[in-house]
């Protein structure tokens, strides 16, 4: 083959950094690069040279990577077509098959994959076009069915890969990674024990967190010598695999085949799995290194941005209630209303059987609900008097400017939703939108009883807090009209167990 063709490649992709640092990475190797932005930017480079090998991505304008791969097959089907994509699918595996794409590269791909995938594919282009000329009919037909199946075997592993990742994106706690780390490292490595431990650097010790397989409890019951072993791995900074064990130091002898494989977050091992075969002919292989190494880089990713998540998510909760402890502080007399009225809020949603997310939900809407009336006046917030119709007016604005608050953080929809209808009325004539019975969500009528009761009972800037028969007539007389009458009824009865005067 001509040794232009060997060291010339086209790289095809919109992001023109990506274009630029391979075309930097090949060419201090002696490669010639062309590079285009798009399919059509690379039909006319075609036109006036032929590379050794295409890489593409998918997803461009103008023109596609698939539409480009079928335009290139019908104009040379020997040159070879690499797609690279962020994104892939079964879909879009099997089109970039049946327009003769040879390989499928997962990014973020590494320049070093880039040039080994394009050396074997040079080689086996090589290959093929030898055969197209030399070969017979029977000896082309057994080197399609080779290829079919490789290329069978290359869909298959994009599944596993696509199902890696869909299982990691709908982790919603790290123990929730820890156990799918070891409930993937099973299914796909088909192996009888998956362990996964964290790394305290300071003690050179493993922390046991989730195990899964035949024998799920073996994890939690490290030899020394074994732990031993496994920080060594971590030690050495790379995966280990023991095909089949014949009693090398440390290995417990009842495991036949071992792989171990550290788990890192911005370079750092935060922690390590294992996976154990003890019976039968199964043996570990350079394949299931490579889909364990898949698993816990996607592990690490959903680790980190969970933690980041957490992080957003606490630094927003501390601004919120900071602006609620701001609130209460101008007016000595509502101090801790949004805790009392969280703490009874929680309470009925305990006696009602509310589930954890509404309960989760009562204790963001509780202590959020009247952080609206940072947006009113002082002059009418704290005004010792009764309140003119004008001044009624603007303090009803207070539920609205609160959801508003909350929406514009794009989180808790639902909570956004009771903090504005806290003040519905069970008979309709409640604010801001009249809603009725049903209508109010359920978790706004609960904080509406216990934001109404800790008003009654509680000093005001205008009255003092009611006596507890006070309190308790008017809730049932403010039943079906005020109050869910379900609600008043659980209410009352929580009441009756409670200590007076009123306290929290």
């Amino acid at each position: 083959m001509n040794e232009n063709i060997i060291k010339t490649i086209l790289v095809v992709d919109d992001e023109e950094g990506i274009r630029e640092i391979v075309k930097d990475f090949f060419e201090r190797k002696d490669y010639t690069v062309y590079t285009a932005g798009n399919g059509i930017e690379a039909l006319e480079i075609l036109k006036q040279t032929r590379p050794g090998c295409c890489f593409t991505d998918i997803n461009m304008p103008k023109m596609d990577g698939l539409e480009l791969a079928e335009q290139i097959r019908k104009m040379d089907n020997t040159l070879p077509v690499v797609i690279m994509t962020g994104f892939p699918s079964l879909d879009n595996t099997i089109r970039t098959l049946k327009n003769g794409v040879v390989d499928y590269l997962i990014k973020p791909v590494s320049l070093d994959q880039m040039e080994l995938c394009y050396m074997r594919i040079v080689r086996e282009r090589s290959l093929f076009v030898e055969n197209l000329i030399l070969k017979e009919e029977v000896e082309k037909q057994e080197r399609i069915k080779i290829l079919n199946n490789e290329l069978v075997a290359r869909v298959d592993e994009l599944n596993v890969m696509n199902r890696i990742m869909d299982d990691f994106s709908g982790a919603v706690s790290s123990n929730d990674i820890f156990a799918k780390v070891v409930d993937l490292g099973v299914d796909v490595l088909d192996a009888e024990d998956v362990s996964f431990y964290i790394y305290n650097e300071e003690t050179s010790s493993l922390v046991f967190m989730n195990s899964a397989g035949l024998n799920k409890n073996m994890g939690e019951q490290l030899s020394t010598s074994f732990e031993k072993f496994i920080i060594d791995v971590i030690s050495d900074d790379q995966p280990c695999l023991v095909s089949n064990n014949m009693g090398k130091t440390g290995i417990p002898a009842d495991i036949l085949s071992l792989i171990v494989v550290p788990l890192k977050i911005r370079n750092k091992t935060f922690g390590v799995v294992t996976g154990s075969v003890f019976n039968g002919k199964r043996r570990f292989n350079d394949k299931d290194i490579y889909y364990m190494k898949f698993i816990t880089q996607k592990a690490a990713t959903a680790i980190e941005n969970m933690a980041l998540y957490e992080n957003i998510y606490d630094n927003l909760f501390a601004t919120l209630y900071a602006f609620v402890a701001a609130l209460e502080a101008r007016d000595p007399y509502t101090r801790r209303h949004s805790s009392r009225v969280t703490e009874f809020s929680l309470l009925m949603g305990k006696n009602m059987n509310c589930s954890d997310e509404e309960m989760d939900i009562l204790n963001v809407a509780g202590q959020l609900h009247d952080i609206g009336k940072i947006g009113i006046r002082d002059d009418i917030l704290l005004k010792p008097g009764r309140l003119t119709r004008d001044e009624y007016e603007k303090i009803k604005e207070h539920p609205v400017i609160g959801a508003d608050i909350v929406a514009k953080l794009g989180l808790w929809n639902r909570e956004q939703n009771i903090i504005r209808h806290h003040h519905e009325k069970y008979d309709g004539t409640g604010y801001p939108d009249g809603l009725k019975g049903e209508e109010i969500p359920k978790l706004a009528r609960i904080l509406s009883m216990a934001d109404a009761f800790d008003a009654m009972a509680s000093d005001r800037a205008y009255r003092q807090g009611m006596e507890k028969a006070k309190v308790i007539s008017i809730i049932m007389e403010c039943s079906g009209s005020q109050f869910d009458p379900y609600i008043a009824k659980i209410f009352l009865d929580m009441l009756d167990q409670m200590p007076w005067p009123y306290d929290l």
